[in-house]
């Protein structure tokens, strides 16, 4: 089992999205070893996605690291709002944020979350975020920007705001490698990669800023991108760590919504995802809800049926992608301990497969 959790605070008995590893062989972590990462997760989704968002990132990461032993710590800003679950869930099961300051990690990621305020920096959870900004930028080697937490990452760093798009972008988009970079290394020149925001950013506005894309879409626009600063952020407006179903969960919630009427439109269908019979099947119940608009429609919707019929075709992708980024980390991590002891430099594990 290359992940390992803190026994003492998060083991794999309590963290409830680390059923992916349950079952595996125990790991021996050792700090003077560059082949060992401390890795941070900042997790700011919202309460019915929080289990779901652990369990992603812990199987993407699983998958990643063959050859590599990451020890995951789960961190949660107290400023994001939360229910009263919620709120036990990562009183129970993270660590709070100000244990970060003098913590000492290789790498962190930092997930977005459901904006409430039109403005990012009018969120409650701004000043947190951005302290983790500043924080990560000197004591990380690499920190990954996920989505919303992309967007803010770029208005606090350089003033880069964020369009908005007349419609949810939403679906598996076929991507384009654009440059040759650490992060990308060994992926194929075409990638699929799915999508869910409301907001864009333009990519004018990156490259005036010193930012480099890695990967984009006709479709949807700047898919990854980097800036090396004190650490290499990496930004992502996809989502490599989502599982097989969950844009079909995100738009059975999306139907919810419309029916309950918490949203005055009913929510476009992910795109390039979903098999002919499936659309079929969904364009019905769209014309129903239309014309009879209550919750109770949503019970004709074959959740478990369709699940079985979607697939993972950006996993092979992802896998690359976090691999890459945990070698990067593992370079870095050699050359930092070379330096201190002046021992020789550990010998690196294998490289990515080209996929």
């Amino acid at each position: 089992m290359p992940i390992c959790l803190d026994d003492d605070q998060f083991g794999l008995n309590r963290l409830a999205g680390a059923d992916c590893l349950r079952g595996k062989s125990a790991v021996e972590f050792r700090e003077a070893d560059a082949n060992c990462l401390e890795i941070g997760l900042i997790n700011n989704m919202p309460d019915p996605a929080l289990e779901a968002t652990e369990r992603q990132f812990l199987a993407l990461l699983d998958a990643a690291a063959d050859g590599i032993v990451v020890r995951l710590t789960p961190y949660a800003l107290a400023d994001v709002p939360r229910t009263d679950v919620g709120r036990r869930h990562v009183s129970s099961f993270y660590s709070e944020i100000g244990d970060l300051w003098d913590s000492h990690l290789d790498g962190l990621i930092v997930t977005g979350t459901e904006p409430r305020a039109s403005n990012l920096r009018d969120e409650p959870y701004w000043g947190s975020l951005t302290r983790v900004l500043a924080w990560a930028e000197h004591h990380t080697h690499t920190t990954i920007w996920s989505c919303l937490a992309a967007h803010a990452a770029l208005l606090h760093l350089d003033g880069i705001g964020r369009r908005p798009l007349s419609d949810k972008r939403f679906g598996v988009f076929e991507c384009a490698r654009v440059a040759d970079h650490h992060v990308t290394a060994g992926l194929p020149p075409r990638l699929p990669m799915p999508h869910s925001r409301w907001n864009d950013i333009a990519e004018d506005a990156l490259a005036s800023c010193g930012y480099r894309v890695l990967t984009r879409s006709a479709e949807t626009g700047v898919d990854a991108f980097v800036k090396q600063s004190g650490s290499l952020f990496v930004f992502f407006q996809g989502h490599p760590e989502y599982e097989a179903t969950t844009l079909l969960l995100e738009y059975r919630r999306d139907i919810r919504r419309f029916l309950r009427g918490e949203r005055e439109t009913y929510p476009p269908m992910p795109q390039s995802y979903f098999d002919r019979d499936t659309v079929g099947t969904l364009t019905a119940l769209r014309e129903r809800a239309l014309s009879d608009r209550r919750e109770e429609l949503l019970e004709e919707l074959p959740t478990a049926i369709l699940a079985a019929k979607v697939t993972n075709t950006w996993r092979s992708a992802a896998t690359c992608v976090y691999r890459n980024w945990l070698l990067y980390m593992c370079a870095a991590k050699a050359r930092g301990l070379k330096a201190r002891s002046g021992r020789k430099e550990p010998k690196p594990v294998r490289a990515a497969p080209t996929i």
